[in-house]
């Protein structure tokens, strides 16, 4: 079974500093805000509005993120262990965020900033998500090199050998990771590449309608070939990460369905 399978054996640390473990789940995490400060300034001029206010969505999207991904992992996945280790909630260079959590916050936050800053709240939906999507490609990077959060067991030829999880089996999986990864990437080049066609001027809330149909449309599929993140997750004929990916799928649809609604209109008002 084991013909043809990839032995992976990445060190979750890149190096190490003052004592300090530098790791790539951490690396590739910073570089996903950093890479979404720089796009979503260059927006900004493009559209000519103030640079001023990438700063400030960026530190609500930097707060929200962080907590909401963090307590997501907490509160749906494991927390038992938490609230019995709750030093262990600050350890997010170790792994475990919940993208349901951070989207549930982003959500918030971008209500907050655009009430705050005179924009609608679609405006700003539709611009995060595209940065959001390119994050969700680097995050899932880095549960790679963690060698966390992979997929089944499989005979296929570039089935993953994960040497470092010390509670694997040793046989080949899926790497899920990779298929995520690579999902999102191109999630990210269609949102932008419309975002560009569109001359920046996307239809209101067509970007956040298909992020969230297209996002966790993957995600519900991909759960499937996924090993559960706890053993309680196998009670049930779908995992956490299904159940919690469906009302946001709904979301984006009903946001797609008024957006399609509200275009006939004013040509069903002409007609009459």
């Amino acid at each position: 079974m084991t013909l043809g399978a990839i032995t992976w054996s990445a060190d979750p640390q890149i190096f190490h500093l003052w004592g300090f473990g530098v790791r790539w789940y951490g690396l590739f995490f910073a570089m996903s805000f950093y890479l979404g400060y720089i796009i979503i300034e260059r927006m900004l001029k493009k559209e000519n509005l103030p640079v001023s206010l990438v700063d400030s969505l960026a530190t609500y999207m930097i707060i929200a993120t962080v907590i909401g991904a963090r307590l997501g992992h907490v509160l749906f996945y494991q927390p038992g262990y938490y609230f019995s280790h709750p030093i262990e909630i600050i350890k997010i260079w170790e792994g475990g965020l919940a993208s349901h959590g951070a989207a549930v916050a982003i959500l918030f936050a971008l209500w907050l900033f655009s009430r705050n800053n005179n924009r609608t709240f679609f405006w700003s939906l539709d611009r995060i998500v595209i940065v959001t999507a390119l994050a969700g490609c680097f995050i899932r990077l880095g549960n790679l090199m963690n060698s966390e959060i992979y997929g089944t067991t499989t005979s296929l030829p570039w089935g993953f050998i994960f040497v470092k999880d010390l509670q694997g089996d040793g046989l080949p999986h899926h790497p899920t990771q990779i298929y995520e990864a690579f999902s999102y990437l191109m999630i990210f080049v269609f949102l932008i590449w419309n975002y560009i066609k569109k001359n920046g001027k996307p239809k209101e809330g067509y970007s956040s309608a298909m992020f969230l149909i297209l996002v966790f449309g993957v995600r519900f599929i991909v759960e499937f070939i996924k090993l559960p993140q706890v053993a309680e997750e196998q009670k049930y004929m779908l995992d956490l990460g299904q159940i919690l990916s469906i009302p946001l799928v709904l979301f984006g649809a009903g946001i797609l369905w008024y957006i399609n609604k509200k275009d006939k209109e004013p040509i069903e008002e002409i007609q009459s």
